[in-house]
């Protein structure tokens, strides 16, 4: 299953995952990411600053979420 996403503004890895709940910290992104794989449109992605982009794909912990950003119209 897929966990949609739906941001106002575009983030990054370590802000997604403080966002998520799956780091308490902003700061624990760079140890987390060391000792947890994470994979970005099939690729291992390991760089907290790396901006997440429309359509994203990203798997963390068993989990698949997908990145949309919302349109202001």
């Amino acid at each position: 299953m897929i966990n949609i996403i739906e941001l106002d503004k575009e983030i990054t890895l370590g802000q997604f995952l403080k966002s998520e709940g799956i780091i308490s910290t902003g700061g624990q992104a760079k140890w987390y990411l060391q000792d947890h794989p994470v994979v970005l449109n099939g690729e291992p992605e390991n760089r907290r600053g790396k901006k997440l982009l429309q359509d994203d794909l990203l798997e963390v912990e068993g989990e698949t979420y997908q990145i949309t950003y919302k349109t202001t119209e």
